[in-house]
């Protein structure tokens, strides 16, 4: 007699099993495996579980990474290498960015006050077994700002005052070129609508979705992309997810001034044909929408994306017209109605 569906009892356990093995290390192998004796006692059908040497050895952690709205877990990953460091510096934010270069600043000066107080009265000056001295000391070598009436009086002091030197120099120059880098880094200010809409344009049904430029010089060589990616069977998979890049009316601009209209027309040959609302939602269908340009400012090449779910496309929409001509022949464009639309028949 069977109690409940075989698939929903392997993604339970499976939960289950990782779930254990972040928690309980080695142990969580015994728990599954009783787990595993309870399956068969109640179904009595036998359900692998991939349980392997190899696999008890694979770490549980896990990192969460996010791409637009979309968040993928990665599991038995390692969390940090060390020859990721840089990387990892730089995408800190600023506050966390200062909070690191004032740990490693004290963390080194800590270090250094204590090997003076280890050396004895290798420092002139400077009252035996006072910290506070010795730490300030160690800020003062560390800057190279000069000593007053404490200076290195014997051999070991000049060494350590020589060591925390150099670190001080090497350390200089490694701040400074991490906030020269981080202030200098190309970021794109590119802003997309909201929603994406579908109504007829020229006649044919249209995905349309609007981008604009926030800087307030114009981009060079834009590219523009959009992926439609959803859930569909196949012979031997209840569901697979399938990508689709779409063909866009044009994806590339030489300049790329303010905001524009990206269209994909919706004929025989788009994966959007015949479809409707509710096939959108259940296929799980999402569009991922990509610009890359040039910022002539730097220049570098500066990229944005985003992504829309089923609930962001609008049926029977259309953007509201955002430019207008001055009677001197400029355009202006409003910003404030990017995001904005109406029906697809007024």
């Amino acid at each position: 007699m069977r109690f409940f569906p075989t698939e929903t009892y392997f993604l339970a356990q499976r939960r289950i099993e990782y779930w254990l093995r972040d928690r309980c290390g080695r142990c969580w192998s015994a728990l599954v495996q009783r787990h595993y004796q309870l399956w068969i006692t109640l179904v009595g059908d036998p359900v692998s579980l991939d349980i392997t040497i190899s696999s008890m050895s694979k770490s549980g952690r896990s990192i969460s990474v996010r791409a637009g709205r979309l968040e993928f877990v990665k599991l038995n990953v390692a969390k940090f290498n060390f020859r990721d460091s840089y990387h990892f510096i730089l995408t800190l934010t600023w506050p966390r960015f200062a909070a690191l270069v004032l740990a490693v600043y004290i963390l080194i000066n800590l270090v250094f006050a204590s090997l003076y107080l280890l050396g004895g009265r290798c420092i002139a000056e400077l009252p035996p077994g006072s910290f506070y001295e010795a730490f300030f000391f160690s800020v003062e070598t560390l800057a190279t700002v000069g000593y007053g009436h404490m200076y290195p009086d014997t051999f070991y002091g000049h060494l350590v005052t020589t060591v925390e030197i150099v670190v001080g120099m090497f350390g200089m120059a490694a701040i400074t070129g991490l906030i020269f880098v981080r202030f200098s880094r190309p970021t794109a200010r590119i802003l997309f609508s909201k929603c994406a809409v579908i109504s007829p344009f020229d006649g044919v049904p249209t995905l349309m979705l609007r981008v604009a430029n926030q800087r307030h010089i114009a981009m060079a060589e834009a590219e523009f992309r959009v992926m439609l990616f959803r859930d569909e069977p196949t012979k031997e998979e209840a569901s697979v997810r399938r990508f689709y890049p779409l063909k866009l009316q044009f994806d590339r601009m030489i300049a790329f001034p303010v905001a524009l209209t990206l269209r994909h027309v919706i004929d025989e040959s788009s994966p959007l044909y015949g479809m409707t609302s509710e096939d959108l939602e259940n296929s799980d269908t999402r569009l991922m929408a990509s610009v890359v340009c040039i910022d002539t400012v730097v220049p570098a090449p500066v990229q944005s994306a985003t992504d829309y779910s089923y609930d962001d496309i609008l049926w029977n929409r259309r953007f509201v017209e955002i430019y207008t001509e001055t009677a001197d022949g400029r355009l202006t464009v409003d910003y404030g109605r990017i995001h904005d639309t109406e029906e697809a028949g007024s």
